[in-house]
């Protein structure tokens, strides 16, 4: 990993290029592998509209979405359990968040050309005095940062590929998504689009 100094975004640290191409390539390997455990899936917003973003997760918990709401299940639709967090992720945890707690849960996003994700707070969980960790690979996406309340301006930051975004103390609970990807930014995917993968304390 590289070791250049955060830019702030209303709060959120962005770390460009904290992950080298080297480091992309080996944790792309290790969600392979999560993604063979516990394949993707389509979930539904609490409305019944299906997500354009394909998720799964790793770890204690993963973050589920039905007509039933917003939730954390110990278990993937299937019914196996998550598989454990993979150690490129946990790294990129302990280099920006420290090692004091590690997180429960690593939330796999893919996104193809077209998918988005609105603005929304990450507000699932027990104890916001921990960050969400976003790790991006692949094409780059525009990051929209705004406020604690909806609605109100907001802010935008292109995360390219080896990014990490921090959201912490007042940015914790900011309202946040990604509104566009530039197709084909990135040779990282074979097929193209991007992966986030959001690391979180849930208990």
């Amino acid at each position: 990993m590289s070791g250049t100094a955060p830019v702030t975004v209303r709060g959120v640290e962005i770390h460009k290029g904290l992950l080298t191409p080297e480091d992309q390539t080996r944790l792309v390997e290790e969600i392979r592998a999560v993604v063979r455990a516990a394949p993707l899936f389509s979930p539904e917003t609490r409305w019944g509209k299906t997500m354009s973003v394909r998720m799964t997760s790793a770890g204690r918990y993963g973050w589920y979405s039905d007509r039933r709401g917003y939730r954390y299940e110990p278990q993937h639709p299937s019914g196996v359990d998550w598989p454990p967090i993979p150690g490129g992720a946990l790294a990129v945890w302990q280099a920006v968040a420290g090692a004091e707690r590690l997180p429960d849960c690593c939330l796999v996003n893919f996104y193809e050309e077209g998918a988005r994700m609105g603005l929304h707070q990450d507000r699932d969980e027990a104890d916001f005095a921990w960050p969400v960790v976003s790790i991006s690979l692949g094409d780059d996406a525009r990051f929209r940062i705004g406020g604690t309340e909806r609605g109100g301006s907001t802010s935008s930051v292109w995360l390219q590929s080896g990014d990490v975004a921090v959201m912490g103390g007042e940015a914790r609970l900011a309202y946040h998504g990604i509104d566009k990807l530039r197709t084909g930014s990135s040779t990282l995917l074979p097929k193209g689009g991007r992966i986030n993968l959001t690391l979180r304390v849930v208990d």
